[in-house]
């Protein structure tokens, strides 16, 4: 029998420190593909390179289109070794009003 892969959507903090919280998605995002062998997506990766955070319908814009894909989802997996963002926190909210699992991970040895 063939194990099912989750569909999983990442979430991580982006604002703040952009070039540690990049990288840390970067690899929040290998962990669950390789270590946890999930099909998984950090938008917060994808869409900042399309469209501009600081303009603010481009921002609401990629916050929804995330969102729709939570639809889709089999779990949420939250990567918080730096925190839990407003942003994050959003996900967080709206996965658990869609009944989607929500999984909390830490991955790096020491955390701030």
């Amino acid at each position: 029998m063939t194990k099912l892969i989750k569909r999983v959507i990442i979430e991580s903090p982006f604002t703040g420190d952009l070039i540690r919280n990049i990288e840390y998605a970067k690899i929040a995002l290998t962990d669950s593909i390789i270590n946890h062998e999930e099909a998984a997506i950090a938008f917060h990766l994808l869409y900042p390179q399309v469209l501009d955070d600081s303009i603010k319908v481009e921002r609401t814009c990629g916050l929804l289109m995330s969102k729709l894909w939570l639809f889709a989802a089999d779990l949420v997996a939250v990567y918080h070794d730096f925190g839990i963002s407003n942003g994050m926190q959003e996900s967080i909210d709206y996965a658990n009003k869609l009944n989607i699992q929500v999984e909390y991970r830490r991955i790096l040895k020491e955390s701030n």
